[in-house]
């Protein structure tokens, strides 16, 4: 408990946690003292050795809980209060986060579409908070080490009337619109388990016990769980999601889409040299450092102070084992392309999140009895946009006013909430871009790929008669290593690019060392059996925080270092790694990202 206040105590400062403006809700106090409470007495009980971990935990009732405080969760929270005041009436909204404050564990390129804002806070303009128009749009085709060639900027990817933005920033102002409203935000407090009723619907979430030692018994900062209980719970867990993987299974809601596929986004943010900076610019390129067969690609936005985004997107169904994501970026910084800008520059941001790429064809079924998916948890990411932020809005937007009608009708199912968005912008926009992606492992790598978007894109505008399948899931698609040639990347210069635990510094990284490993092997023996001999440990590579490594041919988890990304989940081949949430407030602390 002592260390979750301490990771939060700056987010208090900021007035990010826990916090109905103008001042502190009664209910929020209520919880905060049932926190505090439980942490003494079940200190004094560990003291005496009369921890009951089995106890029943503490517990609030609202009529919405909220599982996440990223762009989804927060707008869903805004709009049922705005249709609440609307209708002069009461409802009580909670948002809980696991990261330290809002924000905390947000990361995304990112260049911001409006669209949904405008629909959810009009008068957003009046705010300050978009503040650097998207300017001049380059496409790259990069070639070599050194050499690119300068392709023209589909249409998908023209950004005027856009912005680049922090989203981790942008979170915070949402946070703050939403408090404004009345919603009660709870920072530091991971969601573990989804409740449910006798009947079978889902009637809550309860966060995880903290205090708890790696050996699973109880520390004398022992502090039981909580109870979060509402008549409707909305799942905004951004991408795979651990509760929404539970979901999944136990609704059957994927039975009628076709399997996800991911990306893992690898990004730094760098001040560079006044005279290297072009605010608003943006740059993406596709090549090299990847092979033909390797879905990936780049982005560099000049943001404001001097500040430049620059990351690298690797799409999870790559092949060769000996690929990291990490070291490609890394080297894909010495391109002149990203070196010109970069150099005498500094690096003072890092961090990685995994990210949906099936599009419309992967959308699961949103609604279950007590509940919603919305946002990146159910996967709405416009790919050849590089956009999902809006789409995750508006998905939030529709599943909020789906809620209020249940709520008013008594129902536990808002089933009007996937017609609903069916009938949106947000399924017309995923729709005309929906075979680009599956289009690249379709056509055999870039070449059929390029050939194929620019007939969908420019002849056929999204209209084709037909639509592609994604082939199989992603941890299926790693080939066997001696099939395979071995990648030998670049030592880090230390100037352009670092190794991996230099740059994990820079993402704030911090958990409690002594508490229960999240990444959870469901077996001891995949490991050693199937990734060690046959993949040769691709852990140590797919993961962008150097979470795992092989030391005498063991697989050793350094939990410690997780930053959330959730690629570990995706990615292993076996599927033998499970993520869950550690204590809350632990994770990334990300703040320009």
């Amino acid at each position: 408990f002592m260390h979750r206040l301490s990771r939060v105590a700056g987010a208090w400062a900021r007035g990010a946690l826990v916090r109905n403006a103008p001042t502190v809700s009664a209910r929020a106090l209520r919880l905060t003292q049932r926190v505090s409470a439980r942490s003494i007495s079940s200190t004094r009980a560990c003291f005496s050795e009369e921890v009951d971990m089995n106890a029943a935990r503490e517990g609030m009732e609202y009529d919405v809980v909220i599982v996440g405080a990223g762009p989804s969760g927060l707008s869903a929270a805004i709009k049922l209060k705005q249709l609440a005041a609307a209708k002069n009436q009461e409802i009580s909204v909670c948002v809980v986060e696991k990261g330290a404050e809002v924000g905390a564990h947000i990361l995304s390129g990112n260049v911001f579409e409006p669209r949904a804002l405008d629909e959810l806070i009009p008068d957003w303009a009046d705010h300050g908070v978009l503040t650097n128009p998207a300017k001049d749009d380059t496409f790259w085709y990069t070639t070599s080490p050194t050499g690119s060639i300068r392709l023209p900027t589909p249409p998908a990817m023209q950004n005027h009337g856009n912005f680049i933005i922090s989203l981790s920033d942008f979170c915070r102002y949402l946070g703050t619109q939403a408090e404004n409203l009345g919603v009660e935000i709870y920072c530091g407090f991971a969601a573990s388990e989804v409740l449910y009723d006798d009947k079978g619907q889902v009637r809550g979430i309860a966060t995880n016990d903290v205090g708890v030692g790696r050996d699973g018994k109880p520390k004398d900062t022992y502090t039981r769980g909580i109870e979060l209980l509402a008549k409707q719970t909305v799942f905004a867990e951004g991408c795979r999601g651990s509760l929404t993987k539970t979901l999944f299974d136990r609704f059957k809601l994927r039975e009628n889409c076709e399997p996800q596929t991911f990306g893992l986004g690898v990004k730094e943010v760098w001040e560079v040299l006044p005279e290297n900076h072009k605010q608003g610019n943006i740059q993406h390129t596709l090549g090299w450092p990847g092979d033909m067969t390797t879905w990936a690609g780049s982005f560099l936005y000049h943001m404001e102070n001097n500040l430049v985004a620059v990351g690298y997107v690797v799409g999870l169904d790559y092949e060769n084992p000996y690929l990291s994501p990490y070291q490609e970026f890394q080297r894909l910084k010495h391109h002149p392309l990203f070196a010109n800008v970069l150099k005498g520059g500094q690096c003072v941001s890092y961090g990685a999140r995994a990210l949906n790429e099936g599009g419309i064809q992967s959308i699961p079924k949103l609604s279950f009895p007590g509940g919603v998916l919305v946002g990146c948890t159910a996967g709405f990411l416009n790919v050849p946009k590089v956009k999902g932020t809006h789409t995750a809005m508006k998905s939030a937007i529709v599943a909020a006013e789906a809620i209020f009608d249940t709520l008013a009708a008594d129902k536990a199912e808002a089933v009007d909430y996937e017609p609903a968005l069916k009938e949106s912008w947000v399924y017309e926009e995923l729709h005309k871009v929906r075979n680009i992606r599956p289009a690249f492992s379709k056509f055999g790598g870039i070449p059929g790929f390029m050939a194929y978007s620019g007939l969908d894109t420019y002849i056929l505008q999204g209209n084709a008669p037909w639509t592609f399948s994604h082939h199989k899931p992603d941890h299926e698609c790693l080939k066997p290593a001696k099939e395979c040639e071995k990648i030998e990347y670049p030592k880090p210069d230390g100037v352009l690019s670092f190794d991996l635990l230099s740059n994990l510094a820079r993402s704030g990284t911090n958990h409690v060392a002594d508490q229960p490993i999240h990444l959870t092997l469901k077996s001891d023996k995949p490991p050693t059996e199937t990734n060690l001999p046959v993949y040769d440990g691709p852990e140590g590579r797919y993961c962008p925080a150097r979470v795992y490594e092989y030391v005498e041919g063991k697989l050793v988890i350094n939990a410690q270092n997780c930053l959330h990304c959730k690629t570990c989940d995706i990615k292993d081949p076996t599927q033998n790694i499970n993520w869950t949430v550690p204590e809350g407030g632990g994770g990334p602390a990300y703040t320009c990202t």
